[in-house]
């Protein structure tokens, strides 16, 4: 029996013991959005700033565990996409993510040893968002009371009630960790978040018919449901489009996504390594 355990402590050695300690931080970067107001799959002229909390939690050298709390946010505008029909439709949007992860990370070497890592990470997340619109005054306009879409409508029972504003997201993505000094680690983190919404943009089928949203909405409804008749980039103003025209493509749901530089401090026991010098990280 002893030989047995024995046996067992050695194959389980590489993955316990090294390290339990904890790690506090933040992150900053930018963050960006694809959706249906995005003819590319990321438009970086409505690149955005993001900032978030982070604690870590390293259960082995090649496990830890995470979680945070991070503000984003999420725009977009037609008047950007290059397709004479999406600049006609002239809608645009922007909206504050606010989201909370668990998750973890998969470290492909030991930091310790040798002073830095690339690593996976994946989780889930609650995040909450309003999609909001600005008026010619710089006015922000809530958009989803407005049922553009006749979310909510009784005559368009189909779509449902209103989409929530709490969703979930998958956080995963890719980062690289270096290990600054005995206590601090510098970091760089891409991270991508699919999303269970198609409403991040307040976007996702067609237009409804323009005088049941004007009488179960008002005007104010009818003209952020389409935007075609105000002066845009092609110069062509057009009339409000039959009900069933598309307005946006259900297909695919809506992402966001961030990525920063992260800066984590180690509360417990030390590495047993101090690197000052980034070329000390190198070393084979």
């Amino acid at each position: 029996m002893k030989k047995i355990i024995g046996f067992v402590a050695l194959l389980a050695a590489p993955f316990v013991g090294k390290s339990q300690d904890w790690h506090v931080g933040g992150i900053a970067g930018i963050s960006n959005y694809s959706g249906d107001l995005s003819e590319k799959r990321v438009n970086f002229s409505y690149t955005r700033p993001m900032l978030g909390l982070l604690v870590k939690k390293d259960i082995n050298r090649f496990l830890t565990l995470r979680a945070g709390f991070t503000w984003g946010m999420a725009a977009a505008d037609d008047k950007s996409n290059s397709s004479p029909a999406l600049q006609q439709r002239n809608l645009s949007f922007s909206s504050h993510l606010w989201e909370g992860h668990l998750g973890a990370e998969l470290n492909i070497l030991d930091i310790d040893d040798k002073g830095f890592t690339p690593y996976v990470f994946g989780g889930v997340a609650l995040f909450s968002f309003y999609p909001t619109a600005k008026d010619s005054l710089g006015n922000r306009i809530p958009l989803r009371r407005l049922s553009t879409e006749g979310q909510g409508l009784p005559q368009y029972p189909e779509r449902g009630n209103q989409y929530a504003l709490h969703q979930i997201s998958i956080p995963f993505g890719v980062g690289f960790k270096y290990l600054f000094t005995d206590r601090i680690t510098l970091g760089l983190e891409v991270g991508l978040r699919p999303t269970f919404t198609d409403y991040l943009d307040d976007v996702s089928t067609t237009y409804i018919d323009q005088n049941t949203l004007l009488a179960e909405r008002g005007q104010t409804a009818v003209d952020w449901a389409w935007r075609g008749d105000e002066v845009n980039k092609s110069g062509v103003i057009g009339n409000y489009p039959p009900d069933g025209t598309q307005r946006g493509s259900a297909k695919y749901k809506d992402w966001y996504t961030f990525s920063g530089i992260t800066v984590m401090y180690r509360i417990g026991g030390s590495s047993g390594r101090r690197t000052t010098n980034f070329s000390k990280c190198f070393k084979m």
